[in-house]
């Protein structure tokens, strides 16, 4: 098995407290280690997610990116800060995805996606996604001047996946996964409302069918289910909320591919399961905490031998 490393956001956290972390998941010495403890006092305290914890990873080289709500963080695989970005236009941010020179940031606050240069750190490309009735379209802008969209939160784009085939998007609120190929959004596949993580795999899409507790794949050729871990309520802690919206267990979030066949997803309180696709099988699980607050939220494989 290889690593895995994962960021975690602790929902109705308080300050003075944890709101999350990094943590690497070592699944051949049954470890996971804690390499970035996030307690800001400048984070929001609105409710629920919100500025909380960290989000979204990418990794170019050596360069370690960590999205947190506003502002992109680079890191070297011994996790020393190097530099962090601020954008005006990135707000609440979820998943990051890098492809050729270009790391893409979904800006769930504007409904946007934006485009951040690797080569010259700085943001250079935004996309504001719009729905008119049944349709999607694209609006584009430049992130480092004044022209682009005002806040807003309709669609709740979460969720970006670049790939050879086209820029990739969904948000809570889509029903589709969405793909941009350079001049025009296209539905490319129908989606429950309220998923994570959607993305072209095989023949098919890998996505985190949040709402139903599961992991799912869908494609012609066959189809594929795995339940998210659940616990004894007794297990749990933190569990006694004013306002049980704030967290739940079995939320389904954070989703990678390890190999040929293998799965990595994630979930609260914050744990990771292995499921192998051409088996049929959850192969391991590992809980980093049984505060129920406490959900994984960004997911990779870990290349580095350090940590």
């Amino acid at each position: 098995m290889t690593k895995l490393i994962a960021t975690s956001v602790v929902r109705g956290s308080h300050q003075g407290e944890s709101h999350g972390g990094v943590h690497i998941i070592d699944f051949d010495a049954e470890k996971s280690f804690t390499v970035i403890d996030w307690n800001n006092t400048a984070i929001d305290f609105q409710g629920r997610g919100w500025d909380r914890g960290l989000r979204g990873i990418a990794i170019d080289g050596e360069r370690v990116f960590i999205a947190a709500s506003d502002e992109l963080f680079e890191y070297t695989p011994d996790f020393e800060m190097v530099a962090s970005w601020r954008n005006p236009y990135l707000r609440h941010c979820h998943e990051i995805s890098i492809f050729q020179r270009r790391l893409y940031l979904s800006s769930t606050g504007f409904d946007a996606i934006l485009g951040f240069d690797l080569d010259n750190n700085s943001f250079c490309w935004g996309m504001h996604v719009l729905r008119t009735g049944s349709t999607y379209q694209s609006h584009l802008f430049d992130p480092a001047v004044n022209n682009g969209p005002r806040g807003g939160n309709e669609l709740h784009i979460n969720n970006v996946f670049a790939h050879a085939s086209g820029l990739h998007l969904s948000g809570l609120r889509t029903g589709t996964l969405l793909r941009f190929d350079g001049e025009k959004l296209h539905d490319w596949v129908t989606l429950p409302l309220g998923v994570h993580n959607a993305q072209p795999y095989r023949d098919g899409v890998l996505f985190n069918d949040t709402q139903a507790d599961c992991v799912r794949f869908e494609a012609r050729s066959g189809r594929a289910s795995f339940n998210v871990p659940s616990y004894d309520a007794q297990q749990l802690t933190h569990s006694k909320l004013d306002d049980s919206r704030i967290a739940r267990q079995g939320f389904g979030r954070g989703l990678c591919v390890i190999g040929e066949g293998l799965i990595a997803a994630g979930s609260s309180p914050s744990t990771i399961a292995v499921h192998d696709l051409n088996r049929l099988k959850t192969t391991h699980q590992v809980t980093l905490s049984m505060d129920i607050r406490n959900a994984i939220h960004g997911l990779e494989v870990w290349p580095f031998q350090t940590a």
